[in-house]
Order: structure tokens, then sequence, then C-alpha cells
């Protein structure tokens, strides 16, 4: 068994890749400013060294649309080197981080070379959208009376749950490079992905597929947030929204 660090490990993706660390045998180390035991602060890695001491494999989930993954990687890196105990870095990305020119996919992009260059042993595994970021897109969407939606993008969403047993699995000292993606099952359009989640949720809302400018736009509209080639995911967004249905 392996000490193994979880950045991130209190959201959504972390939490289920610690459950399943802690699961098969691992001493775990969830990473978060306000632990207990390993209180650790990513945008000045303070705590980072005592917190990666004797670790031979760090998850790396934390990430924030609004800035700091740099930084944050950077430190990683440096405490790992110092440690000199860590065998493989295991990083979440998304599909589409070099196709699609969105600010926020440049940084995750940026992250991966960062780690690839740095001389550590590293595993990095990119993913479509989780089913959860669809439906809370479609839920802010559906404040207004007629739901406004990017018109022409095809998504291919994909269970957190089997995501984080892809992550638990590749979470060995042995690194394994850059991995085959992993997509949802299937691929809809937002509208087609918003009927099946409102009407699942009980809601009545007409859309409207809006068209938008730039070049993060023309990048979905061309289908490089998706990888039918690895639909390798089993779960469709139908019954992800089952799920949410009232009541249950």
């Amino acid at each position: 068994m392996s000490t193994i660090l979880v950045t991130g490990g209190t959201g959504n993706l972390g939490s289920l890749v610690t459950e399943r660390l802690r699961a098969a045998g691992h001493e775990v180390r969830v990473l978060s400013r306000r632990a207990p035991d390993h209180p650790v602060d990513l945008r000045d890695g303070s705590g980072l060294d005592a917190a990666m001491a004797g670790a031979e494999v760090v998850v790396h989930c934390a990430s924030s649309p609004r800035g700091g993954d740099e930084a944050a990687a950077q430190h990683l890196i440096d405490a790992a080197r110092r440690a000199e105990t860590v065998r493989n870095i295991v990083y979440i990305s998304i599909v589409g981080v070099d196709e699609v020119p969105l600010g926020y996919y440049r940084t995750k992009l940026r992250v991966e070379r960062m780690l690839e260059e740095s001389g550590l042993g590293v595993t990095i595994l990119r993913t479509t959208q989780f089913h959860d970021l669809v439906a809370q897109a479609v839920d802010m969407a559906a404040k207004l009376p007629v739901v406004p939606l990017p018109k022409g993008v095809r998504v291919q969403p994909i269970a957190v749950e089997e995501v984080a047993d892809r992550m638990a699995e590749l979470a060995v000292p042995a690194p394994s490079g850059r991995v085959a993606d992993m997509g949802g099952p299937e691929i809809h359009t937002l509208p087609e992905l918003a009927r099946t989640y409102l009407k699942a949720t009980g809601r009545n809302r007409r859309l409207l597929p809006v068209p938008l400018a730039g070049k993060a736009y023309a990048g979905f509209r061309r289908g490089g947030n998706l990888t039918p080639s690895h639909a390798s995911g089993r779960g469709t967004f139908a019954q992800y929204a089952a799920g949410r249905a009232p009541g249950r």
C-alpha cells in the first residue's frame, strides 16, 4: 500500500477518489487549507513539505477557473522534488485543452506541460465534461423564462464516479504518462441534454439556441471537446438526469 496525497480531496472528484483509495487500503492525505492533519495552501505552497514527506503518489484534482492553477502546480512540483519520494503525480485534465482556445483550457494545458517537463513521474488523464457540470449550466440558464444555450455545441458528458474509478486505478507508484482520453458513452447537443434534464426535473421551458462569437466557441462547434473514439463511459446523461428527478 502507498502513501498518497490528494489535492482537492474535498471536491466533487477528489472526494470520490479519496474514498476509493482508502477503501483499497492506502494511506491518503487530503490536502486543504483547513485540513486538521495536513493543512496546505497551494497558493503559496505553505505546509506542502510536511504533507509530502514519505509520499509516493500525488493525485492532483485541485483546480479553479478563477486562476492560480499554474502556481499551485509549480509548488507541487517543487515540493515533490524536495521530498525525493514521489514517483507519480496523477493529473486530471480536460479533453480539448489543445483544441479549444478557452482561457481555463489553456491553463490546464500549461499545467500538463509543466508536469511533463518537470522530470518527475507523471500520469495525465483527460476526460470530457462531467454530468453535473452540464446540469449546473442548464440550471443557471433555466432561471430565465427562456433558456439560452450556445447553438451548435455538442457535449459528451461522463459520470464523475467513473472518472474517480479510473483516477484511483492510475494512482500507483509507476507513472503512465499521457493515458487514453476518457469520454462519456453518448454525444448530444446542449439543447438535447437540456430537454432531457428539464423534463426529468419537472420543468417546462422554451429553449433558445444562441450563436456566439469567438475562437473558443468555434472550437466547441468543431467538436474539439469531444473524443468519440474513447467513449469508454457507461452511465448516460439521461440516467443521471433521472436520478435528479423530484423525490429521488
